[in-house]
């Protein structure tokens, strides 16, 4: 936040919502002025559990309002073979829960088309996010067409490749010819292909790196050169396979 970033993006899962909290109180940033992230851990799908899910997020923030709630994981372990309506009840409970102001917007995460196919068949608001691993080779071109035609924003999670992006021999000779990190070219191009990536880091500096990208364009077959980088940092996990 003193770097400047304003989006917070959490999650049940990561076990860190109670920091979170405090350190936006710590802050005195107004509350209007943050956008705050969190999601649905995959234990408790369905509409009581995630309505009682929500409620503990809010204690653990000791915040009023979520500015976007998503559904962590389509197909849970735990539901491998009730999936379709552990989602349907989950996404009810969302619902109620953005009617009456508690969530600002609601989304998904790690969702395919037929996921989302399947919650389209009982929901009455469409999701407005999928947030999924979208980085260097990885561009999952299927699901963003499909959530582009839905008219749902891309988020980016793990757009630095988890690390592996800084040994690729073409980034390094695109970082020369820019002037500029190999994260900050990852990032500038999430931004050019259209997602809103995610980015993390522990370190002071980089974090505040991470924001200046606002000031140089990547050459359009720079931007499709890094998409084609197939495999170098791995593919998004099955999410009908996890293990979780």
């Amino acid at each position: 936040m003193e770097a400047g970033y304003r989006h917070i993006d959490t999650a049940q899962g990561y076990g860190n919502e109670e920091s979170v909290g405090i350190a936006v109180k710590k802050s005195g940033i107004p509350r209007k002025s943050l956008f705050i992230t969190s999601k649905l851990t995959n234990s408790e799908h369905g509409y009581e559990k995630t309505l009682a899910a929500f409620e503990e997020t809010m204690k653990k923030l000791d915040m009023d309002y979520l500015d976007l709630f998503l559904i962590h994981w389509p197909n849970p372990i735990a539901f491998r073979n009730s999936w379709r309506e552990a989602n349907a009840g989950t996404w009810k409970a969302f619902e109620e829960l953005y009617k009456a102001g508690r969530i600002r917007s609601i989304g998904i995460s790690n969702f395919r088309p037929h996921h989302i196919e399947e919650l389209l068949k009982t929901a009455t608001i469409p999701p407005m996010v999928n947030q999924i691993r979208l980085c260097p080779g990885d561009t999952q071109d299927e699901v963003v067409d499909y959530c582009r035609s839905k008219n749902m924003l891309l988020e980016a999670y793990s757009p630095l490749g988890v690390g592996k992006i800084f040994e690729v021999r073409e980034m390094k000779t695109l970082a020369e010819k820019y002037g500029k990190s190999i994260a900050q070219i990852c990032i500038r191009w999430s931004l050019q292909r259209g997602y809103l990536p995610l980015p993390k880091s522990v370190t002071p500096t980089r974090i505040k790196e991470n924001t200046e990208v606002f000031n140089f364009e990547l050459d359009a077959a720079d931007v499709q050169l890094i998409a084609n980088l197939k495999g170098r940092v791995g593919y998004s996990s099955d999410p009908d396979k996890t293990t979780f």
